[in-house]
């Protein structure tokens, strides 16, 4: 197998998390359902935003910070209030108001969503980074390579879920609609608990070490 081959492929691999479920794939999937396709894959392409600045800084909090897990931690902590916030959101909801969407909203739920979200930290400071930093000594190329590929299949994947609920959307009847979104708020809250044990997870390695 070439180089290029080898980090194709575990960018291939690894973007495919885009599709195991999470606070940003519930997200995607909330807005389409409340909002429309267009409105899902708003939040979908928020990584685009979030995550240059989370792989720089995570390239110089791992040569400049020694502990680690307390600002996981606090990340953690901080992504919970938020995702408790729309989850009360999305419990709450009465139905669809087409006409009072405020897409500048949807799109910083993404943003904010992604930024407090632990996964992505994890992700670069265990394995993103020292992939990229491996790929970038054997040349340039392979570290561009890995990081299209790996966006192109995180985001995508994302984006083909909102699609196929945009479509389904239409064929939902209004009762089954509102439960559901109701039941992706309780999902929302259930990310909030781990998000809030995974700080005191972080927080007591950290008290430790």
């Amino acid at each position: 197998m070439t180089v290029s081959l080898t980090y194709i492929t575990s960018a291939f691999i690894l973007g495919l998390s885009g599709l195991i479920p999470g606070p940003l794939l519930t997200l995607v999937i909330s807005e389409t359902l409340k909002h429309g396709t267009k409105e899902g894959i708003k939040v979908a392409v928020s990584p685009l935003i979030t995550d240059l600045p989370i792989i720089v800084m995570t390239i110089l909090v791992m040569s400049r910070i020694a502990n680690i897990d307390y600002l996981l931690g606090m990340i953690a902590f901080g992504g919970s209030i938020f995702l408790i916030y729309l989850a009360f959101e999305s419990i709450s909801f009465k139905g669809i108001t087409q006409d009072a969407v405020d897409h500048v909203s949807v799109i910083k739920k993404g943003i904010i969503a992604n930024f407090l979200n632990p996964s992505p930290y994890v992700f670069w400071f265990t394995i993103g980074a020292p992939t990229i930093l491996k790929a970038y000594h054997e040349g340039f190329i392979y570290a561009v390579l890995f990081l299209i590929v790996f966006y192109s299949v995180l985001i995508g994947s994302k984006v083909v879920i909102a699609v196929i609920t945009g479509k389904s959307r239409h064929i939902l009847s209004s009762r089954f609609y509102l439960y559901l979104i109701r039941f992706l708020g309780i999902v929302l809250f259930l990310f909030a608990i781990y998000f809030i044990k995974s700080g005191i997870s972080y927080l007591y390695f950290s008290s430790h070490t």
